[in-house]
């Protein structure tokens, strides 16, 4: 832990148990409270390579239906335009913008078509 990122592992221990000279304590309580950290402290999180506690991305899911679920009420989502960013997305870092190569096709025979020119494999 110390390797990846002292700084964080440092300020955790600080933040959790008070100890701000960790040089000054043994090797194996010093692993052991550091292994005892709660899941959302820095370090950990580091190492798991989120940037956003789970509890964090709940709460934004949450906001992501409920802001849904109003947009489906109004004329834009009746005609299925301007949907809300997601919460969970912006979080994420998720800056890739979806919908906007979405196909529809009339018959089943032109998705058919487009699906052999795509992967060169027909069904029937």
């Amino acid at each position: 832990m110390i390797s990846l990122d002292r700084s964080a592992l440092i300020c955790d221990l600080a933040e959790t148990y008070g100890i701000l000279d960790w040089k000054a304590v043994p090797v194996a309580t010093l692993a052991l409270l550091a292994v005892g950290l709660r899941e959302n402290s820095r370090i950990k999180m580091r190492l798991s390579g989120r940037n956003v506690p789970v509890e964090h991305l709940l709460l934004a899911a949450a906001l992501d239906r409920l802001s849904t679920l109003v947009w489906f009420q109004t004329e834009d989502g009746e005609k299925g335009i301007n949907r809300p960013k997601s919460m969970v997305a912006i979080l994420l870092g998720d800056t890739q913008e979806t919908g906007g190569d979405v196909q529809s096709f009339e018959t089943s025979e032109e998705f058919e078509q487009q699906w052999q020119s795509i992967t060169g494999v027909a069904h029937g």
